[in-house]
């Protein structure tokens, strides 16, 4: 661990194309800053150390109400995570006024931003009575559409002839993709062809080797490819870059605070390892207490954990769903349950993303129709949708599938592996969001690898079902069990979330346990007793307050994109925003500008075969730890870039940059 160091943060915004490596942070020269960086730097980190204590009442471990901005706040000492000899950046710069007392913060800035202006919150949900107004995709002008076949159009004929010519020509190069010594290959060239020829043109915008915590700011591991992105050589640089790439929603994925006191103390009592296959009688009193307090957070009966996100849908499904079932998915559902829909054996129908007029016409179609042949009734039907769909950042139309449902008979299953946690005032996802109770649905399925920063996933229903599943569903049978540091991370963030009602344990407070509504603080009983509670924990302030960041940075970025001209596909309270590009050029080249600008910026590229051909995409992941500043660096980055992409296709009024800067909290708190 680096020296403390507590420099302020620094946002050039000027495209600097000849400095790929250039610092996010830069260090003010005023020697007077410095000076008086120096002289409370000993109070701050003093007054960060006692707010670690538990038994320490007095010291301030919340973010205090401020009428400064962000970028004017104080850390708590730690501000840089490495400052090794191979990482020659200058770390963060000095605030310009200096901290009181009250304005000492319990996280690291580069980890979680500053942020102590109460103007730049928003409590995001579905109003009672409101009308639900689906997101209106928009239609980029012809020439878009037309350049960006043509160019999809020559890559495949340069890429075949190149193919043609150089298996003659440098054979040597081809021998993967030619048959020898009698022997066929093991791959086809034309199988290969668009990882080949396509990908491989801008490889360098995936996979990019990062090292520390994902958090407000990530550490790049700097590269280049001699050979035209064949293979990468570390040039022994590091970049600290701005990171909208990580679904770290609500900002848990830190190396300090509360969480990570409790992990470490975990560790301490449980080690590190995985705890082998929950059948083979390995459980750990962790797994029955993380079920136990993942069930009360959905608002259901009971939960089974799942040691992988994927597997969780991939292996419950085909529990649920067999040969004589119907399953009808959304068009755009995730591959993990498209994969447990191919093993279930079921029939799948398909309907148009969140429509439900294509819903309800499937449905009575296959309820009258029946099993194909047979014409005999099917054993159950179920529908999947997901609560907040990551390629498109849309929310599902839950009422209006819940008034399905009661009108058709058939079962819900809902994956909120990207909603849970990021969405509703209470965090609790798509059913709090819309103010609906869970036990309307049937089966809701989570994560923990995005809102919670842990791994893993969860299916919540009633016990009935639960009790099923544990012993028909293969990731109970086969895989391995969710290691203990991993469970405590959940518990301890969701604890956070839902504050905690002090109680003693006595049977008065276990009994107790049973009537506390949803979604209510949990009780002290429900948790492991050796967990340490920090008083942020315990109030729910540390939650709240991440949700509200979350959900003013999320509108602000959706409604300001939108004002620009750019086009994109989110719901305003998403988290997940695509700004569309088309052009798979434009894709790579957007990517390598923010990367190498003055700020260098981290964002998501996405392209066929995750998204339509046409629909080639950037797509920004906010969090609870970007301040309103960190927004506006990404808003005048994306307004240089989108004038030399031509990217602002989008139909509406358009707002100048400054104006929407200026303006952002009425942005944010204006009707739709």
């Amino acid at each position: 661990m680096p020296s403390p160091n507590a420099r302020g943060f620094s946002s050039p915004i000027a495209i600097n194309p000849s400095s790929p490596t250039a610092s996010l942070f830069s260090r003010k020269k005023s020697s007077t800053a410095m000076s008086t960086a120096a002289s409370y730097l000993s109070a701050v980190s003093q007054a960060d150390a006692r707010a670690r204590k538990l038994t320490d009442t007095d010291s301030t471990t919340s973010t205090p109400a401020l009428s400064l901005s962000s970028s004017v706040t104080s850390s708590s000492g730690e501000t840089v995570l490495d400052e090794s000899p191979l990482d020659n950046r200058d770390g963060l710069t000095y605030p310009k006024v200096p901290p009181t007392s009250e304005q000492v913060f319990g996280t690291v800035h580069t980890e979680f931003g500053h942020c102590g202006n109460e103007d730049h919150r928003f409590t995001a949900g579905f109003k009672p009575g409101d009308q639900w107004k689906p997101v209106i995709e928009q239609e980029p002008p012809h020439y878009i559409l037309l350049s960006t076949y043509v160019s999809y159009l020559l890559l495949i004929v340069i890429g075949h002839l190149r193919d043609f010519i150089g298996k003659r020509l440098r054979p040597s190069e081809y021998k993967h993709l030619m048959k020898q010594d009698g022997y066929m290959a093991l791959n086809s060239d034309f199988d290969s062809f668009y990882t080949r020829r396509l990908k491989l043109r801008i490889d360098d915008c995936f996979a990019y080797p990062t090292t520390g915590v994902p958090g407000r700011t990530i550490l790049l591991i700097d590269r280049s490819s001699p050979d035209y992105n064949r293979t990468y050589v570390p040039v022994g640089t590091r970049t600290r870059a701005l990171n909208i790439s990580s679904y770290n929603y609500l900002g848990f994925a830190q190396g300090t605070g509360g969480c990570a006191d409790a992990v470490e103390e975990g560790i301490h009592r449980y080690g590190v390892a995985t705890c082998g296959a929950r059948l083979e009688g390995a459980s750990l009193d962790l797994h029955t207490q993380a079920e136990a307090l993942i069930a009360r957070f959905i608002g259901m009966e009971d939960a089974l954990v799942s040691s992988m996100g994927f597997a969780t849908n991939s292996t419950i499904i085909p529990a649920l769903v067999s040969k004589g079932c119907l399953v009808i998915s959304d068009e755009l559902n995730h591959a993990s349950i498209r994969f447990g829909v191919r093993l279930s054996g079921a029939n799948v129908r398909m309907f148009k993303h969140n429509d439900m007029g294509a819903l309800e016409q499937l449905l009575r179609e296959v309820i009258s129709q029946g099993q194909p042949k047979t014409h005999r009734p099917w054993k159950k039907i179920l529908v999947i949708v997901e609560g907040l769909y990551s390629m498109e950042g849309t929310l599902v139309n839950l009422p209006a599938i819940v008034e399905l449902k009661k009108k058709y008979k058939f079962y819900l299953f809902v994956d909120e592996a990207h909603s849970i946690g990021a969405l509703g005032p209470n965090g609790r996802g798509v059913c709090d969001y819309f103010n609906m109770d869970p036990r309307s649905i049937d089966i809701l399925m989570g994560t923990f690898t995005k809102s919670f920063g842990a791994a893993g996933g969860y299916i919540s229903a009633n016990k009935n079902i639960i009790d099923r599943l544990r012993t028909s569903g293969h990731s109970g049978a086969y895989a391995e069990a969710m290691s203990p540091p991993v469970l405590i991370q959940v518990m301890a963030s969701m604890a956070s979330i839902m504050g905690i009602s002090i109680q003693q344990h006595d049977k008065a407070a276990a009994q107790s346990q049973q009537v506390i509504a949803y979604p209510g603080p949990t009780p002290s009983t429900a948790l492991p007793p050796w967990m340490p509670l920090v008083p942020t924990m315990i109030d729910g302030s540390d939650g709240k307050m991440r949700l509200r960041r979350l959900a003013f940075n999320a509108r602000y970025l959706n409604r300001a994109l939108r004002r620009l001209g750019f086009i994109t596909f989110s719901h305003d309270d998403s988290p997940v925003v695509p700004l569309l590009v088309f052009n798979p050029g434009k894709m790579a080249v957007f990517s390598r500008l923010m990367r190498t600008r003055a700020t260098p910026i981290v964002v998501v590229v996405v392209a066929y075969p995750a998204t339509p051909l046409i629909t080639s995409r950037v797509r920004f992941c906010l969090s609870a730890a970007h301040t309103k500043e960190d927004v506006d660096t990404l808003l005048q980055a994306c307004d240089e870039v989108g004038d030399l992409l031509d990217l602002k296709q989008g139909t509406g009024e358009r707002w100048p940059l400054q104006e929407i800067m200026s303006r952002a909290v009425e942005i944010v708190n204006e009707l739709p």
